[in-house]
């Protein structure tokens, strides 16, 4: 997968279009990323002994890998992913519209 945990990243389809957010988690045998503050759904929870609460819990759904884009460091716009090959024989990241490696 080209996203990974902690990436910035740009909704660019759904009913979110246009957030922004950062990646909580990657799931990547089912093609979905769950992203900070968007895609939030409202759900009624049963109290569960001492450890939670009762009543509606607002909580982040998973969105599609395909419906997000990641946002360049540098140049801020969305992106798709490239590899390169660095000096030292590792793999990076690099941003297709300017070049620069994304930062891991």
């Amino acid at each position: 997968m080209k996203i990974k945990k902690d990436d910035e990243v740009l909704v660019i389809s759904g009913k979110d279009r246009g957030k922004k957010g950062k990646v909580h988690r990657v799931m990547p045998d089912k093609g979905k990323v769950i992203v900070a503050g968007v895609n939030v759904t409202k759900r009624h929870m049963k109290p569960r002994g001492t450890a939670r609460q009762a009543g509606i819990v607002e909580r982040e759904g998973p969105l599609d890998i395909s419906n997000v884009a990641l946002l360049c460091d540098k140049c801020g716009k969305p992106t798709r992913v490239g590899y390169v090959l660095l000096t030292d024989g590792t793999k990076a990241r690099t941003c297709r519209r300017c070049g620069e490696v994304i930062s891991e």
